[in-house]
């Protein structure tokens, strides 16, 4: 950790507005928590730079520039949108701390305050997710559905700017609440009609393993019920084999059971057309949430999800 208890720390942050303001919010939980002075170093990444679609740049395009700034000194420790990181341990980074996750769930930004179900046929709705996608093809609203790329703030212009061209899009409402437009949010989707991606709505605030000092003072920020929810989620997604641009979903919750808490994993895999989807659950212990994740996949895999995953969107 550079320069003792009194330097301040170097976050590494990506320069987006959103990247920029989960950023802010950690480091400023970090020196009220520890007094520590925290300073943002922006570093740009090759999906900041890129104007293809998600699907098509791969996993972890979004987090490898600043973990080669971690892994070169440049940074001390970066926040990364946890649904962007690749499953995989990295040998020489660890995941020091996951603060308490916003809303996990998919929101709806439309014209004229229009809900999805108002929305008529025909309708333009912008996303920019497989998973997205190929959830609201299942639904059968024959929506005209528009693979989209950009900001937050760009995504919502598309609807409600000057020059909007889409009738609704379909973005995290964590995303909006960090960067404080809730207002504009038209409908918060029910994870029965649009699960999210496995970690959707959490950080992960990662620095070098071997920098144990930075590791103990980071930890300060992790809250265990995030922790559990998330490693259940992307237990599930590691064990499919699928990254984030697999039209893969997952939601867990917990909740106080006869026998203290428990969590309750949702897990799904839709083909990308929306015409099958493979829906399964699992419970456990937050010890177990790993175990969980696994046993789901597991499940999916058996019931035929390996599949969905091949299947070639219209």
């Amino acid at each position: 950790m550079r320069g003792g208890s009194g330097a301040a720390l170097r976050l590494g942050t990506r320069g987006s507005a959103l990247a920029l303001a989960q950023s802010q919010m950690v480091a400023d939980a970090l020196t009220t928590a520890t007094g520590r002075a925290v300073e943002l170093v922006r570093i740009q990444t090759a999906g900041d730079r890129s104007a293809a679609p998600v699907a098509q740049l791969g996993v972890g395009v979004f987090v490898s520039a600043l973990r080669d700034a971690l892994l070169a000194d440049e940074i001390d420790f970066a926040v990364h949108s946890y649904k962007d990181l690749p499953t995989g341990d990295h040998p020489r980074l660890h995941i020091a701390a996951i603060p308490q996750r916003e809303d996990p769930r998919d929101a709806l930004v439309a014209r004229d305050g229009l809900t999805l179900a108002e929305l008529p046929p025909g309708a333009a709705i912008g996303t920019g997710a497989v998973r997205r996608i190929a959830q609201l093809h299942a639904l059968g609203l024959q929506l005209e559905v528009t693979p989209i790329r950009g900001n937050v703030d760009s995504r919502i212009a598309r609807v409600l700017g000057p020059a909007a061209d889409l009738d609704a899009v379909v973005l995290a409402r964590a995303g909006i609440a960090r960067l404080g437009r809730t207002a504009e949010i038209t409908e918060t989707l029910d994870p029965m009609l649009m699960l999210p991606a496995p970690a959707q709505g959490a950080l992960a605030i990662e620095c070098r393993a071997g920098d144990t000092d930075l590791v103990e003072l980071l930890a300060v920020l992790d809250h265990a019920p995030t922790r559990a929810a998330v490693t259940a989620e992307r237990a599930m997604l590691a064990t499919l084999e699928a990254g984030c641009s697999a039209p893969v979903a997952a939601h867990a919750e917990l909740a106080e059971g006869e026998h203290g808490d428990e969590i309750y994993l949702r897990g799904a895999v839709i083909s990308p057309d929306g015409a099958r989807a493979i829906r399964l659950s699992r419970t456990g212990t937050p010890a177990d949430a790993a175990e969980i994740g696994k046993a789901l996949a597991a499940d999916l895999l058996d019931a035929g999800a390996d599949t969905l995953m091949g299947s070639t969107e219209k």
